[in-house]
């Protein structure tokens, strides 16, 4: 009995805590959204104001409504974000805005893919056509950041900081030997030599044919970041190929002595040089205003001008269904494209898409409103970071395509992936099954034993068919033959420069170059941009997220660095099925 009322007492404590717990966050939630949902103050601009460019915030592809990241576990911690149009816009405006006197960029390591951080270097370029300064100053900067930075009029480093400079790297993981230690099967089944998403699932290095392409596309991707730094500093591009073989830039005092940096300098001697461009005195603060604020702070467009062109964001994973502000949801996306094509004010259309690929399904829907868009007006396609596999397979019957010299795509591919855990489940777990079928192939993804030799004829046999119809989608949209598309697919990567050498591609141009052109080609001597698909209400974001980021919070905090490995795992095997997607997380350092 003693025992009895000793358990009943430790479960009545626990609930008794438990509830309380639940309460006490409660409260905190309550008041982080009512602190999110209330009304940001507007900030007033005044003369000789400094537009801070904080590019360490996470860069989008567009700025959210609100968003509920401070709040714990829930968000992500992350500080403002910001979405890459918008910095772009507010760039162009403070370029002829009397009240901006000069810019401060403070980055240490962006959190951005290439070409976007290419779309705010050209940004910046163009703004220093208006003769007003860029002063750059970090504490350390990444190869990102310098990236960025070398834009700048001065660009300083703290005396005992640290500029990385040391050439691009890609490695990749293989979970093939985890995945024999766990009794896990990967069936694989592909189309094409380079398709090499499955790579990492049955092998424990890359196949000659992958490390040729990962090969051709860092070097391509280095010479775009040396050509861009190249130009800024006016340092040839052999010396600074010279400095990050032979690993010259080891300290400040480096950084200074082969001119990559104007000055080294700590960061009271940079606010003393910024007030003396505001013509501010010492004493008196600083005038700021934020990226955030600034862009938050532009006047609306003219609503008057009634000639619109609809930018389409499609940025993530490629998924069917309304998918969310993170994936591309076939019905979410296709819905976008078809209200752009009926509304007869809208007069042309730009695709922007950011993506690795996904559901081959999902992606031939989208096509399919591409093409009925493209009968009535004209759709023009900007890729972004990476447009690669479905995301090329979407937006290929674009008028035109425009991308990055630094874009990923291509990977016109194929691949099945059916996950085996009999050996798992059965030897190691002590798990078995059995049943009853009323055919032959009733249970054929079955993922408790193995394909027979029959299955997997038949499984190959959807995989050879999707194919088909990518490289006829290619084929059409491309105006090539199914036999010159498939000399250049079999799942091979390709870089915006190269793309546009082998036909898959048609210009070189940025966001902002893509959307002139869909002007231009409508015959626009003046129209304004609208955005779809509309925003994802916060509040139903935040309710829809909740879940996922309890859950990525706790992987994050269970794994640390290798949370990337546990995510990708994660989601080439759950996706089991015919994937149209790029080979793999794609990480130049």
């Amino acid at each position: 009995m003693r025992e009895f009322f000793k358990y009943v007492f430790a479960t009545v404590v626990g609930v008794v805590l438990s509830v309380f717990l639940i309460f006490m966050l409660s409260i905190v939630l309550i008041i982080g959204l009512v602190s999110s949902l209330s009304e940001d103050k507007k900030v007033e601009i005044t003369s000789n104001s400094i537009l801070f460019l904080n590019l360490d915030q996470t860069i989008l592809e567009r700025t959210p409504i609100k968003r509920f990241e401070n709040l714990p576990i829930i968000g992500s911690g992350d500080s403002k974000s910001i979405g890459f149009t918008d910095i772009i816009k507010s760039l162009k405006r403070a370029k002829t805005d009397d009240r901006i006197s000069c810019i401060y960029i403070n980055v240490t390591a962006p959190s951005a893919g290439k070409a976007t951080l290419k779309e705010i270097r050209d940004a910046l370029i163009d703004f220093k056509k208006s003769r007003k300064p860029i002063i750059a100053y970090s504490e350390v900067y990444t190869q990102d950041a310098y990236y960025l930075a070398s834009t700048a009029t001065k660009i300083y480093l703290n005396p005992e900081g640290d500029l990385e400079f040391k050439g691009f790297s890609s490695e990749l993981m293989f979970f093939k030997g985890a995945l024999e230690k766990l009794g896990v099967e990967a069936q694989i089944i592909r189309v094409g030599n380079y398709k090499s998403a499955v790579e990492p699932f049955i092998t424990d290095k890359m196949s000659d044919y992958n490390r040729k392409q990962v090969t051709a596309y860092v070097g391509g991707l280095y010479d775009t970041f040396l050509q861009g730094i190249s130009e800024s500093r006016n340092i040839s591009k052999d010396s600074l190929y010279s400095y990050a073989n032979t690993y010259k830039i080891q300290s400040a005092k480096d950084a200074l002595k082969y001119k990559m940096v104007d000055g080294l300098k700590y960061k009271d001697e940079i606010l003393d040089e910024l007030r003396k461009i505001a013509k501010e005195s010492g004493d008196d603060p600083l005038k700021t205003v934020s990226i955030n604020d600034y862009s938050e702070s532009t006047p609306a467009e003219n609503f008057s001008n009634k000639n619109k062109i609809a930018v389409i964001f499609a940025n993530g994973d490629i998924v069917g269904g309304e998918g969310s502000e993170s994936s591309i949801g076939s019905e979410r996306i296709s819905r976008a494209i078809r209200k752009a094509r009926v509304d007869t004010s809208v007069k042309a259309i730009v695709l922007r898409v950011n993506s690795g690929g996904g559901s081959a399904l999902a992606s031939d829907v989208m096509w399919r409103e591409v093409v009925l868009a493209k009968k009535v007006k004209p759709v023009i396609a900007s890729f972004g970071d990476v447009a690669a596999s479905g995301g090329y397979y979407m937006a290929v019957a674009a008028d035109s395509i425009f991308v990055q010299p630094n874009t990923i795509t291509g990977s016109i591919g194929v691949f099945g992936i059916i996950p085996n855990f009999k050996n798992l489940l059965n030897n190691k777990l002590g798990i078995t099954f059995d049943g009853v079928k009323t055919g032959q192939y009733a249970d054929i993804m079955s993922t408790t034993r193995p394909l027979t030799p029959a299955e997997r004829v038949i499984v190959q046999g959807g995989v050879n068919h999707v194919y088909d119809t990518f490289l006829s989608r290619v084929a059409d949209g491309r105006k090539k033959t199914k036999a010159q598309v498939d000399a250049i697919a079999g799942g091979h990567v390709w870089i915006g420069t190269d793309a546009i050498k082998i036909g898959l591609a048609d210009r070189l141009g940025n966001f902002q170059d893509a959307v002139n052109a869909a002007g231009k080609k409508a015959k626009l001597k003046s129209f304004r941009v609208v955005e779809y698909p509309e925003k994802i209400d916060p509040l139903n974001q935040f309710l829809s997220d909740a879940k996922d980021n309890i859950r990525v919070y706790y992987a994050k905090q269970e794994f640390g660095d290798n949370y990337l490995i546990y995510d990708q795992m994660k989601k080439t095997l759950i996706n089991s099925g015919i994937q149209t997607r790029i080979p793999y997380q794609i990480s130049v350092k």
